[in-house]
Order: C-alpha cells, then structure tokens, then sequence
C-alpha cells in the first residue's frame, strides 16, 4: 500500500462532491408515490405512443415510485407524476455502468436519480416515450440502494450526521491515499490491489468520520472518449469491492470520478511512467473541523 501527501485541487475536488451524494441518499430514502396522488391513466398503457399528442418534456429527480407511475420533482418544486411501461424507451449516458449496454430497464429506475423525460398524453395522464439519465448518477442511486442489509433509515440517519459535520467546510484533511494499478486497457483487480484495498479500508475505518474518494486515471495511450470510459471503470471496479468485499459503507463514499489521462502521476513517455498514471486513487478524508475534536 503507497501513502501519499494530499493536494489542493483533490481537497476542492472532495469539497464539491461531498453535498450531492448526501442529497441523493436522503432521495432515497422516499419509497412510493403517496396513496392520494391524483393518476388520471387508468388501465394497460398504449403498445405504440405514434400520433398520441406530445407531453411536456420533464426535467426533475425521481422522488418516489410505485407499480408502473414514478414521480419527478423539478427544481421548482413542482411535482409531476409520470406512467412508465414497455413502450418507453430508457436510455443512459456517460459509460459508467460498468457494461456496454446504454438500455435500462423501468425497474432500475431508483429513487434519487436525475433524470429528462419526454412525455405524450394519453387518457388524461402522461406516458413516458423517453426516460434519459447519466449512468454516474444512477451508479451512485444503485451502490446506495444495494450496499447495506440495514436499510435506509440507518443510511440516512448516519449521512445526515456526516452532513451536518461537514456539509459546510470546503477543505478536508488527507489522512492517505492507496494508489492501485492496471494493465493497459484493463480494469480487473490485481490480487495485491484487493489486499490494498482492504487495508485502506480498515485504515479508514479508525475514525467513524472518515469518507472515500475514489477516483481513477489512465496513461495517455488512447483517445480522450476512451480513457474517460476506461478510469471511471476502473473507478466502478474499485468501489464495488471495497463495498462488496472490504465492508465500507455506501453513504461514506463520496461520488466516484473518472479523469482520464488528467494529473499524471508520473512521466507518460515512458512505459515504467505509464504504469504508475493507470491507477485508482482512494482517498481518505476527514473534514478539517472534524478532525480537530
């Protein structure tokens, strides 16, 4: 395991993604459309959306589902309720699923998440012809949703702790830094970077206060859409086990990131310099206030 010295621009980094990770929890935490909503589509929604009259087209996050209707809440407040079936297509961006594919299914349609939705009217309601989201945010709305058996009352409880000690600071203290390392065009672990990893883990774990930042890189070989598909899964690969294998809870893990060939470690024209820039970098922060109690 290699320690490193902290940097300003990862502290500012860490700063702006503490916040929205925590709002997307408390997102979550909502789990069904409330019984009194007012839904006018009655009935099996229609096989083929052609000629139906075009809808409004919905920006918002998902704020509660349940069955086929999902309600989206805008940044004005305003709430909409949407039905969703078959016949709408779901469609993702930003290659951070960690697949090839870029079709979702309506059950991965997560409390939390951001999404754009075309909209057509039919029987008094609205039917999604379109849902768009960005595959970042619904990888975070699915580590959330899937990475502990205590339910999300406990996750919300203990991210609204974090919240209120940190949410307000804009710097961190880097307590250490666990560099892992790839082949080139890879992102399977090593054996030695699932030890790392854990123990980075365990490291972590002697303050009750600490958060995550994972965040992955690539030497410069290659194009600049390829090496930010190519770190940000890397960066999915590294969450992923220090959640399913090391035990480190979701809501301590700030939003993962990808940067490409961006911050180079070490020299990319040669190939020992290569090496060490094709890495995932967890960092472990501790708010500066935090850490003087």
């Amino acid at each position: 395991m290699k320690v490193f010295p902290s940097s300003t621009p990862l502290i500012a980094l860490a700063a702006m993604m503490a916040l929205p990770l925590s709002s997307v929890v408390s997102a979550q935490a909502q789990d069904a459309v409330t019984a009194d909503s007012d839904i006018l589509v009655q009935g099996e929604l229609p096989s083929d959306l052609t000629g139906l009259p075009k809808g409004p087209r919905i920006e918002g996050v998902i704020s509660a589902r349940k069955g086929e209707r999902i309600q989206v809440s805008g940044v004005d407040g305003a709430n909409t309720e949407v039905s969703v079936g078959e016949v709408t297509r779901i469609t993702s961006s930003g290659g951070f699923l960690g697949t090839n594919r870029d079709r979702l299914t309506a059950n991965q349609l997560l409390n939390g998440l951001p999404v754009t939705v075309e909209t057509v009217q039919y029987g008094g309601g609205l039917v999604a012809s379109k849902i768009a989201l960005k595959s970042r945010d619904y990888r975070v709305a699915s580590m959330i949703r899937s990475g502990t058996a205590q339910g999300f009352a406990e996750q919300t409880a203990a991210t609204e702790a974090l919240r209120g000690r940190v949410a307000d600071i804009d710097q961190y203290n880097v307590k250490g830094t666990t560099n892992v390392n790839f082949d080139t065009g890879k992102w399977n672990l090593s054996e030695q970077a699932k030890v790392d990893l854990c123990q980075a883990a365990q490291q972590a774990n002697g303050s009750e206060n600490a958060l995550l930042l994972v965040v992955g890189y690539t030497d410069s070989t290659g194009s600049e859409e390829i090496n930010q598909e190519l770190s940000e899964k890397r960066a999915s690969r590294v969450v992923n086990y220090l959640q399913q294998a090391c035990g480190w809870k979701p809501y301590r893990m700030l939003t993962p990131t990808g940067m490409a060939a961006a911050d180079p470690a070490a020299d990319n024209s040669t190939e020992a310099g290569k090496a060490q820039n094709r890495r995932v970098a967890v960092n472990i922060l501790v708010s500066k206030a935090v850490d003087q109690m």
